[in-house]
């Protein structure tokens, strides 16, 4: 789900349009909907006020005014890269040694035999 200071690109007609970011997200009116500011990467900034539901803030397609419109969750590459070492160090400690069950035999007790 898309929540307030993420950074978005906003598809219009299945192009990617423009970049914005998520500056609030406050409940409208009506159940289920919410009022998005979007703070719109242009030159000049534009400020725009979307009332989208849960599923279009899920990134689910939508029409405004006839006009296909998507918002699709941007991730910095340096985001992606942490999350995969994270998940590399999890797996690590999460799997047993490789020699975890083996019995280590000492050769100094075989001797005393």
């Amino acid at each position: 789900m898309i929540l307030e200071s993420d950074l978005v690109l906003v598809h219009v007609d299945n192009k990617p349009g423009f970049y914005a970011r998520l500056e609030e997200i406050t409940p409208d009116v009506k159940p289920g909907w919410w009022q998005v500011k979007l703070l719109v990467l242009t030159f000049p900034l534009q400020v725009f006020t979307w009332i989208l539901d849960e599923e279009q803030l899920d990134e689910a397609p939508f029409t405004m005014g006839g006009t296909p419109l998507r918002l699709e969750k941007l991730i910095s590459p340096l985001e992606e890269e942490r999350r995969k070492l994270e998940a590399q160090v999890k797996a690590a400690k999460s799997s047993p040694p490789a020699d975890a069950g083996q019995k280590v035999v000492s050769l100094a007790d075989r001797r005393k035999k």
